[in-house]
């Protein structure tokens, strides 16, 4: 016997946003804040594993490529977040009321 097709409802992805928005207003710039600080320790760490690297205190070329990778596509991922938020920000500029 088949059973019959339920309807599966969407989740409420709104929702949880407006009442984050509503309990932490400076809750986007936090996050924002976040992750550009830790896009910058990133940075920070492998600029420190070029360095030792470079002064001959026993880093690993591996390791120093790693970091540096890492460090790279933090940067883009930020980047290309950015870039959308500019976009998203853009288009609800561009919407008439």
């Amino acid at each position: 016997m088949l059973n019959p097709i339920i309807a599966i409802r969407p989740p409420d992805l709104i929702a949880p946003v407006q009442s984050a928005a509503q309990a932490h207003p400076g809750a986007f710039q936090s996050v924002f804040g976040e992750a550009l600080k830790t896009v910058d320790s990133l940075h920070a760490q492998s600029s420190g594993s070029i360095e030792r690297f470079l002064s001959g205190e026993g880093e690993d070329l591996h390791r120093v490529a790693l970091e540096q990778q890492r460090a790279a596509v933090a940067f883009d991922l930020f980047l290309q977040v950015r870039n959308k938020m500019v976009q998203a920000y853009q288009e609800l500029m561009r919407m008439q009321v």
